[in-house]
C-alpha cells in the first residue's frame, strides 16, 4: 500500500449536536493535500489495526473527513471520542 499519509486523529460525530449517526476522523491539511484536496474520494488504509475501504468528504471549514462505520469502529476496538492511528491512501 502506498500510504499518502499517517496521522493520529480523534473519532467524532459528523454532527456533534446529534450525538449519534455518522462518525468521522478529520484528516490533517498536509494529508488532505497529498490525497488530492477537499473532495469526496474513495480511500483505503488502516484505522488502528483494522483495514478499511471508505470515503472522504468535505466537513466544512476547509477540513476533509474520513467516514468511519460502526463496524470499522468495532473492528478497531474504538469508540467516538477515542484517538486512533490512521494510515490512508486514495484508491
Amino acid at each position: 500500500m502506498a500510504i499518502a499519509g499517517r496521522f493520529r486523529g480523534k473519532v467524532r460525530y459528523f454532527r456533534p449536536e446529534q450525538q449519534g449517526g455518522l462518525a468521522v476522523v478529520d484528516i490533517p491539511a498536509d494529508v488532505t493535500q497529498e490525497l488530492g484536496g477537499l473532495k469526496q474520494m474513495r480511500v483505503r488504509g488502516k484505522l488502528g489495526a483494522a483495514e478499511f475501504i471508505s470515503n472522504t468528504m468535505p466537513a466544512g471549514g476547509g477540513v476533509l473527513a474520513l467516514s468511519v462505520s460502526r463496524k470499522l469502529l468495532s473492528d478497531a476496538g474504538l469508540a467516538v471520542g477515542d484517538e486512533a492511528e490512521v494510515e490512508i491512501e486514495r484508491i
